[in-house]
């Protein structure tokens, strides 16, 4: 299986997370790469010189390969299976974009939140909400088109601690307080980029806390004939928080229940938790583990986690004013962001949309 991929946006922290990743997949090949004009030309080992986010290596597939510009649209459309999207331009200008990628007949993933709110527009986690994908069929009839469509990444931090409550939804959670403590590469910089963030802590993302409060709402949504209905409960608050990490979202979550879980029933949920996503080249397996030790999830030990992909969760415990908390842990640029489109996209092959 040859499946041409397009990357957009190639040239930032979340793109060069897509060509590690994409080193070698099994199924997908990157053949085109477009960034913004100032790059357009230029090799991409050219572009992103001085610019090297990642510990890794750029792969040798990529570095040679030319940048093209957003210009010409229908040139870089011409023969790709599918393109992933992760730029850094205004929300309206992104939709516009996505939209004209998809009416070429390129079905688009998206690493960005312009299209999110838009209810034909899947917001997908593969382990939680695959059959959202059910709608794109109601999505192209809105574009006019066959094979075109976008499918939408949830926001990174959602991916630590909506996994960890989906296994309990059963129980009926009415209230959810969750902190986040967001790495700054969630921000594209590393710390070296970030000198604010040392010995610091940032207490506001724009735009973070209102995306956490009501994504998770759709992830667990119902797929009507006008789209996913966005489920009514839990009423989430959320508090984001930038913190001096590389790499990891934590999330302290507090939880109210309608129906009381003893703390094994929640324990058991976790461990059997097993998803319809086994055999996808990207799937993480076991998706979610509990660690005992108090200290953990951290970080620098547990964000890599199953190649980055996997959901740690510690500290489970009753709460004085909710029923229970707990941390949770993911890593943002590769489940949060790179690694769970590409997942996304295996899921969307698997079901027959690509």
């Amino acid at each position: 299986m040859a499946i041409n991929i397009g990357l957009v946006g190639a040239t930032g922290y979340v793109g060069q997370m897509f060509a590690c990743l994409l080193d070698g997949h099994p199924w997908f090949r990157v053949s085109k790469l477009a960034a913004s004009n100032a790059s357009a030309g230029k090799t991409y080992q050219a572009a992103v010189e001085n610019r090297w986010k990642l510990s890794e290596p750029m792969p040798a597939y990529i570095r040679d390969m030319p940048l093209q510009s957003l210009d010409n649209l229908e040139s870089f459309a011409s023969g790709l299976d599918l393109v992933f999207c992760a730029v850094n331009m205004p929300k309206e200008s992104i939709r516009q974009l996505e939209e004209s990628i998809a009416a070429l007949e390129v079905p688009v993933v998206s690493n960005n939140s312009a299209c999110r709110h838009i209810p034909d527009v899947p917001v997908i986690i593969p382990e939680l909400n695959p059959t959202h994908s059910a709608v794109i069929d109601l999505q192209k009839r809105r574009l006019g088109t066959k094979r075109g469509f976008i499918t939408a990444k949830p926001n990174c931090s959602i991916q630590s601690y909506v996994p960890a409550l989906t296994p309990l939804l059963h129980y009926k959670p009415t209230k959810v307080n969750v902190c986040t403590y967001q790495a700054i590469t969630g921000a594209g910089l590393t710390l070296a980029d970030a000198p604010h963030v040392i010995n610091n802590l940032i207490p506001y993302i724009a735009g973070e806390e209102r995306k956490s409060e009501q994504e998770p709402l759709k992830i667990w949504g119902t797929v009507t004939s006008d789209g996913i209905e966005q489920a009514a409960a839990p009423i989430i608050s959320a508090q984001c928080y930038r913190v001096c990490v590389e790499a990891g979202h934590t999330a302290a979550v507090s939880v109210l229940f309608e129906l009381k879980p003893h703390i094994d029933d929640i324990l058991n949920a976790w461990a059997n938790f097993a998803p319809d996503t086994v055999g996808l080249p990207s799937t993480p397996v076991p998706f979610l583990r509990y660690l005992q030790d108090e200290d953990r999830p951290q970080p620098l030990l547990d964000a890599g986690y199953n190649n980055g992909m996997g959901v740690s969760i510690g500290r489970l415990r009753h709460d004085n004013i909710f029923d229970y908390k707990f941390t949770c842990l993911s890593h943002n640029g590769i489940r949060g962001a790179a690694g769970g489109a590409i997942l996304t996209a295996e899921l969307l092959v698997k079901q027959g949309y690509i």
